[in-house]
C-alpha cells in the first residue's frame, strides 16, 4: 500500500481500480462512498501522507466533520471515474 500512496497518479488509478471491480460486483454509488469514507478514516489515522496532494487532502479531512469527509470520499470516488 506504501508504494501506491508515494505518488498521487498511482494512488487515482489505485482507486479506480478498486471502484471498478466494485461497480462489477454489484456495490451501489451509495455503498463505494461509504467504503472510500472508511478508507479516508483509516488512512487519516494510520498513514502518514507521501506527498503534496496527499497532505492537502488530510488538512482538509482534519478540519471537516463527519458529513463533509463523507463529500470528500464521494469526490474522490468521483474524481477517479
Amino acid at each position: 500500500m506504501s508504494t501506491v500512496l508515494t505518488n498521487f497518479e498511482t494512488w487515482k488509478h489505485f482507486l479506480a481500480e478498486r471502484v471498478g471491480q466494485a461497480k462489477k460486483m454489484g456495490l451501489s454509488e451509495d455503498t463505494i462512498s461509504n467504503l472510500a469514507f472508511e478508507i479516508g478514516s483509516f488512512l487519516d489515522e494510520k498513514v502518514d501522507p507521501k506527498n503534496e496532494q496527499e497532505r492537502v487532502l488530510k488538512d482538509i479531512w482534519d478540519v471537516g466533520d463527519e458529513e463533509e469527509r463523507k463529500t470528500i470520499a464521494r469526490l474522490m470516488v468521483k474524481l477517479v471515474k
